[in-house]
């Protein structure tokens, strides 16, 4: 049959009128759930000998609630798992809580939680403290159901195990951020590694004897960006942490994850990410993104 003017203008807004709607499917079914294993080294100055070549896994901002399947978090949860990883660290937004019942539903998703060989460490963030972000029972209660499950959460705290320390500070936008007494404490020690759910902690002050990596999430990476452009919807003030590795003044380095979890379920061109970190040594003043 020939193609006449008006098949072919048919065609072509049908056509477009598909577009729109495979888009939204592919974000909504597809990227959503398609997680990104990001393999990099992490150089960390003083480094005991003993973990060159260790993994670390980071885990960020799984949203365990209405809007996120207990069954793609399990899956998740045992594909890292069967990697057996030395160190996993969790950034924060452990879950989105509408009430507790969210709770309830946290403490059922950790049963299948991975740790890590030689230790696991987490840190609160903005929706771990419920409703304005400043509802402290809910941070207690989340807090407590992590330990509970085999996860150190520090908040304004350090801990050092197998030899790597970690320095955890409270989310940015909650009621008890407060990083300076741990980081004059312990920041300039060799073998040190800061977990912040916020990456846009890392512009406050309280650094100025760190050197080293920030790990972070917060972001989801935006969720949904166009290509070659910036997400238009971005959690921060600094508008330069998306997501990945980004070199900072006085030879830290930060890194954002994102995330596993969503508050809604479309991702476009920003796939969910598990980072995988190769531990390696590295001058004291040279941490590099």
């Amino acid at each position: 049959m020939a193609m006449t003017r008006r098949r072919f203008l048919g065609a072509a807004l049908a056509a477009g009128a598909a577009a729109p709607l495979a888009s939204f499917l592919y974000a909504w079914r597809v990227e959503s759930g398609w997680i990104d294993f990001v393999h990099r080294p992490l150089p960390i100055a003083g480094l005991p000998s003993g973990l060159a070549g260790a993994t670390l896994v980071q885990l960020s901002d799984i949203h365990v609630g209405p809007r996120v399947e207990d069954d793609y978090l399990r899956d998740a949860f045992r594909r890292v798992a069967a990697l057996a990883p030395d160190f996993v660290v969790g950034t924060g937004d452990w879950v989105t809580y509408r009430g507790p019942a969210q709770l309830e539903q946290f403490a059922r998703a950790l049963a299948d939680f991975p740790l890590g060989r030689l230790g696991t460490v987490g840190v609160l963030g903005n929706h771990d403290y419920g409703y304005g972000w400043h509802m402290e029972e809910v941070a207690e209660r989340v807090t407590a159901i992590a330990e509970d499950a085999g996860i150190a959460m520090l908040r304004n705290q350090a801990r050092r195990i197998a030899g790597l320390q970690f320095i955890g500070l409270d989310d940015l936008w909650g009621p008890r951020f407060d990083p300076v007494p741990v980081l004059s404490a312990h920041g300039e020690d060799p073998g040190t590694l800061v977990l912040s759910h916020n990456p846009d902690s890392v512009d406050r002050p309280g650094w100025e004897g760190y050197a080293g990596w920030i790990l972070s999430g917060h972001t989801h990476g935006g969720q949904c960006r166009p290509p070659f452009l910036p997400p238009p919807i971005l959690p921060v003030e600094n508008r330069r942490y998306t997501c990945g590795a980004f070199a900072l003044g006085g030879a830290r380095a930060l890194y954002v994850n994102r995330g596993l979890g969503h508050l809604i379920p479309v991702r476009f061109n920003v796939r969910p990410e598990i980072t995988v970190f190769h531990l390696r040594p590295a001058d004291r003043r040279a941490a590099r993104a």
